[in-house]
């Protein structure tokens, strides 16, 4: 497989500390009371998904996925009995690398919530004069703040790694080249869900063992949610997540109906 042909841009998901974030929202947590443990063996879960999808621009999550380990081993390390006297300096607390993490992760935080309600007073500005619209100063969206209608970027990732658990991959020991572009993938399955109106996003990897087509899968269903109107909903916190057809769209059964009339 070439894997030039299926490089992710990683910015689409922000970064680690967004992984992080995330993580903190879906176990209903308060960001300073991070339970390490749990949260550390769910970020290692996401970063073998992410090497899965594009090992070459995985390093960032790789460097916070060190940096929770070792906080995590330090904690778990029995804290020495405090013998020195109150005049001698000191060493460096435990756990303040664990602090100096959840200090990012409130500062994050706090910038993606400001740039959350900019991106919504925008929109309302958008809708009160739309006339003047184009007059604004372009600028591309920024990626943290994408929702997928009702579901985030890391729900759909999380759901490919729940799918590839329970696959067995292609080992593939020598270079295959995949010529296949992404658009094909995205017509492929843009087809199937219109042409059955709703479909479970594990059951888009039904039968797939390779991984260049499952990559080319996953992709697909992103571009077909973030530009093509496509909607995704998962009814249950980390359960099955359905990809539904662009709002408005007749079933397939009316739109022939029509057609014939």
């Amino acid at each position: 497989m070439d894997s030039s042909a299926y490089r992710v841009e990683l910015e689409i998901f922000s970064g680690p500390l967004d992984l992080l974030l995330y993580l903190v929202r879906k176990n209903e947590v308060d960001v300073l009371d991070l339970p390490l443990a749990r949260i550390t063996e769910q970020f290692l879960d996401m970063l073998r998904v992410i090497e899965f999808i594009d090992l070459d621009l995985a390093g960032d999550f790789v460097v916070l996925a060190s940096t929770l380990a070792e906080i995590k081993s330090r904690l778990a390390l029995p804290r020495p009995e405090e013998e020195a006297p109150a005049a001698v300096e000191s060493p460096l607390p435990v756990d303040q690398p664990r602090s100096e993490l959840i200090q990012r992760l409130l500062e994050y935080r706090r910038f993606k919530e400001a740039a959350l309600a900019l991106e919504a007073r925008a929109a309302e500005w958008q809708e009160r004069y739309p006339r003047l619209s184009d007059e604004r100063p372009r600028q591309e969206k920024d990626p943290a703040a994408d929702r997928i209608k009702e579901v985030e970027l890391w729900d759909l990732v999380s759901a490919l790694g729940r799918v590839l658990r329970h696959k067995q991959i292609e080992q593939e020991a020598t270079v295959k080249y995949d010529e296949t572009p992404v658009a094909v993938y995205v017509e492929q399955v843009s087809q199937r869900v219109r042409r059955e109106g709703v479909v479970a996003f594990s059951a888009l990897f039904d039968g797939e063992s390779s991984r260049s087509r499952i990559v080319g899968l996953f992709l697909a269903v992103l571009e077909l949610l973030r530009h093509h109107g496509f909607r995704a909903e998962q009814p249950e916190d980390f359960g099955e997540i359905y990809i539904h057809p662009p709002a408005g769209e007749a079933p397939p059964s009316l739109a022939a109906a029509s057609a014939a009339e």
